[in-house]
């Protein structure tokens, strides 16, 4: 996947991501990804009804109930099926996000479109974690 270049400005500034669906299993996908987020210096904020905390961090119900203090929100990155997105695209619009990421496997056409239409970036079906490492790859090649 080539990274839009919205897309690569918008990693690079990014402060701050909320994981859907993130769970404590240091096996689950979610996991992975959020931890490698975290070690690259993004704050990562855990969505889960069903944790109270991961990573260290509190985990929130849904996006809505993440507290003001908290945001913005720059990517809201995605480890649900694809009957939950519209919901969650949804939230992400209402919260001010910047970028709605769906991991790989996670497509939802309408609410991919509702949530550009709305002035997010969406990007749809692929890897966050491989997606920044090939940034920073790309990076490190250009400073040289």
């Amino acid at each position: 996947m080539k990274l839009t270049a919205p897309v690569q400005a918008l990693l690079r500034g990014a402060r701050t991501i909320a994981v859907v669906g993130l769970s404590h299993d240091p096996a689950r996908p979610s996991f992975g990804v959020a931890r490698y987020l975290r070690q690259q210096g993004y704050r990562i904020i855990p969505v889960n009804p069903l944790e109270t905390e991961v990573l260290g961090e509190r985990s929130y119900p849904d996006l809505d109930a993440i507290p003001p203090e908290l945001r913005p929100i720059d990517i809201v990155d995605v480890f649900r099926r694809a009957e939950h997105v519209p919901g969650v695209a949804e939230a992400a619009v209402r919260i001010g996000a910047r970028m709605l990421w769906l991991q790989e496997g996670v497509t939802h056409a309408a609410a991919e479109a509702a949530a550009a239409k709305a002035g997010l970036l969406v990007v749809a079906d692929h890897c966050l974690l491989k997606a920044h490492v090939r940034l920073m790859a790309a990076q490190r090649q250009g400073d040289a």
